[in-house]
């Protein structure tokens, strides 16, 4: 029963969670305490979010399964993203004296490594 409560509980604060995410990145009203004529587009997100995540209901897509795809793709993207943040991180024309140091380039550059060695391992052993 927890386990469902919790998941009944995650419904609208994912929705309002990428409404709040899409409204910052587009520079859109946002926000709960607004009514809906102030904040339209926020609140068409959470309602499409929702009727999204009830549709995979009725589609008989496994939520269980589908967050776990969304864990792989998130693990696979996240590898070229540490690179761009590791290479931006150590550029001291953009950063200049906050330019990352020795220990911070060592576990920066070993979080990549792992992840990018993680995802070849599963990519290797996908189809065994």
């Amino acid at each position: 029963m927890g386990i469902i409560g919790t998941g009944l509980l995650s419904i609208p604060v994912l929705a309002a969670s990428n409404a709040y995410a899409l409204s910052d990145s587009f520079k859109w009203k946002e926000g709960l305490s607004k009514k809906f004529g102030q904040a339209k587009a926020f609140y068409l997100i959470i309602t499409i979010s929702a009727i999204i995540g009830l549709g995979m209901n009725f589609l008989g897509i496994n939520p269980i399964k589908a967050l776990v795809y969304a864990s792989v793709i998130n693990g696979v993207v996240s590898v070229p993203i540490l690179y761009v943040i590791m290479k931006i991180a150590n550029d001291k024309e953009i950063l200049k004296e906050n330019a990352n140091g020795r220990l911070t380039n060592v576990i920066g550059w070993l979080t990549f490594i792992i992840m990018a060695v993680a995802t070849i391992i599963m990519f290797i052993t996908f189809g065994k």
